[in-house]
């Protein structure tokens, strides 16, 4: 083996009067030769240290095989696979097609078939009245019928009800006015001064303004002095003006102790800063 420390000594010669000369050019002669064992040697140490592997398309280009659209080495052609120094063809079953993918199959089954087992690609079933779906993998049935097992049966459509394009669930909706119940549409019994909610889950009717409801109607609020409508006040329909509070279904004013004040909802007071609470006053805190 060619030692590196003996290509790169310091260069020396006998000139014709016998006396050793060092530090003298090199002739462009023994340049050449030292560059070419110089290469030499780095192509052994980078063989040794970097393998080439001709299946990541770095060797000669093998047949079905042609140049990368970037960088250097070559790929396979659509329907091929490198083995080796080689570019073999793949086993696509009918009805499908290439990929180009490097692990799997590489291939896919066409549109309306689907893989069986890996080794062929079978058709779809479709029952009657039902289509494929646009990806081509599965099946949906036709409006008017539903999914049952493997099958599109007809949806028994109630009187006053619609079909839905949902693919759960009984297929249909009641109209407006009616209910859901035992696989009919029951109208829905809206008491005086009530109105649809046409709400899908919940209360199905609601009391109108100025009304409450009371086992099952709307019962006439009893709007008390210093109070309004308010229809978000848990059942009482009214809600006291601020500086008063309720008691006993009438609104009292508020009693303000000294150093303190109403809070936001007007209808009760707290402490200044720097004062607590005690009893019904307000003291200085400690």
């Amino acid at each position: 083996m060619v030692q590196v420390g003996t290509l790169l000594a310091p260069y020396s010669e006998t000139t014709d009067r016998g006396r050793r000369v060092r530090g003298k050019k090199p002739t462009r002669h023994l340049l050449a030769r030292l560059t070419s064992k110089l290469a030499f040697l780095a192509g052994m140490v980078a063989s040794m240290a970097f393998p080439v592997f001709a299946q990541d398309g770095t060797g000669p280009m093998p047949e079905n095989a042609q140049a990368r659209s970037y960088g250097s080495g070559w790929v396979c052609d659509l329907g091929y696979r490198a083995k080796g120094a080689d570019c073999l063809a793949l086993d696509i079953p009918e009805h499908a097609y290439a990929t180009g993918g490097s692990y799997g199959t590489g291939w896919e089954c066409s549109r309306g078939y689907e893989e069986v087992n890996g080794t062929s690609c079978n058709p779809i079933p479709v029952p009657a009245n039902a289509f494929l779906r646009s990806s081509g993998y599965d099946w949906q049935c036709e409006r008017g019928y539903r999914e049952e097992r493997d099958a599109c049966v007809p949806i028994v459509l109630p009187e006053h009800a619609y079909l839905t394009e949902e693919t759960s669930g009984p297929g249909w909706i009641c109209d407006r006015g009616f209910t859901a119940a035992a696989g009919r549409c029951l109208p829905i019994l809206v008491p005086e001064n009530g109105y649809l909610t046409n709400a899908s889950y919940g209360a199905a009717w609601a009391c109108e303004r100025g009304f409450v409801e009371n086992d099952g109607g709307c019962d006439a609020i009893v709007l008390p002095a210093n109070a309004f409508l308010d229809q978000d006040s848990y059942g009482l329909g009214w809600r006291c003006e601020r500086g008063y509070e309720p008691l006993s279904g009438a609104c009292v004013a508020i009693d303000l102790p000294e150093n303190a004040h109403l809070d936001h909802s007007g209808n009760r007071w707290s402490c200044n800063s720097g004062y607590q609470l005690s009893g019904e006053a307000c003291i200085l805190g400690r």
